[in-house]
């Protein structure tokens, strides 16, 4: 029996092999630039296949130590935002969905609440000084703890677990925090993975918490290294203009080479989840 192809198929089809192709594009582009011999990017030759293949760049770059520095502390920042972030969502998400709890409807409508109404950035900084976390990891992690959208994707999840389950873990003597870590938490995987891509794509890729929080090079993340490296147009080290041939062409590729340094890393994680992540994106949205 010969396949049918509807009209429909077909211009979804070729809709998104042009988003493939927007999206990869640049990625390829940067990669092949920063892989690619001076002369080459001088004259404009290259597209998406590196030429006169050198790795001088990332040699440059992974030889920064301030770049290894700023490295660490972006890991440190992801794990620990992730797993703090992790623990407060969940935990509030699990109040908000027993129905049972008093105001349960009343505090869930002063969080969704935050979602269109914020303090804005000067209380918000404000706050966070007073509480002394200028300059401190703890500036980096505990501000954006809570994300209203995940924790509202989570409560929405965690709705949809049979109450039988609850039921008969009380018969068996647990108390409410014994079923959260002992029933819920295990059903919940592919929850707890979806969102905690969410929050490490977030940390990973976090600008305005450095840039208003903190003011030790020394505590810097990648992003900021990255950003300072733009607008200055040279490695945090000094060492571009020790390269030879036009300076504009090796920062040009110095740029790339320290875009795919620090986005790399985070691209590599999400395979390893996919299948948690679909199936936890998918179940968040449709219980309810």
């Amino acid at each position: 029996m010969a396949k049918r192809f509807s009209l429909f198929n077909v211009v979804s089809t070729v809709v998104l092999l042009f988003v493939v192709i927007v999206t990869l594009y640049p990625f390829l582009h940067m990669l092949a630039v920063s892989l690619s011999e001076d002369v080459y990017v001088m004259k404009n030759a290259v597209t998406i296949w590196p030429k006169g293949l050198d790795f001088g760049m990332y040699e440059l770059v992974l030889g920064d130590p301030k770049m290894w520095t700023a490295f660490r502390n972006t890991v440190v920042y992801t794990l620990l935002g992730t797993a703090i972030a992790l623990i407060v969502t969940s935990m509030g998400a699990y109040a908000l969905s027993r129905k049972d709890m008093a105001f349960q409807k009343t505090f869930t409508m002063l969080i969704v609440f935050t979602m269109f109404f914020g303090g804005g950035m000067i209380p918000t900084f404000l706050v966070v000084r007073s509480l002394g976390f200028v300059d401190t990891i703890w500036g980096m992690v505990l501000p954006g703890a809570v994300s209203t959208w995940n924790l509202i994707l989570m409560r929405t999840f965690f709705a949809g677990i049979p109450k039988e389950l609850e039921e008969s873990g009380r018969i068996d003597g647990l108390n409410d925090i014994g079923i959260f870590f002992r029933i819920i938490v295990p059903l919940s995987k592919a929850s707890f993975a979806t969102i905690a891509l969410f929050y490490a794509v977030g940390l990973w890729n976090n600008f305005m918490f450095p840039l208003l929080y903190l003011r030790t090079p020394d505590l810097f993340p990648l992003q900021v290294l990255l950003r300072n490296l733009v607008l200055a147009g040279s490695a945090s080290s000094g060492d571009v203009t020790r390269i030879g041939g036009d300076n504009q062409i090796v920062e040009e590729s110095l740029k790339y080479a320290t875009i795919m340094v620090s986005s790399l890393p985070i691209l590599i994680v999400y395979p390893f989840i996919q299948k948690y992540f679909v199936k936890g994106a998918m179940i968040g949205a449709v219980k309810g």
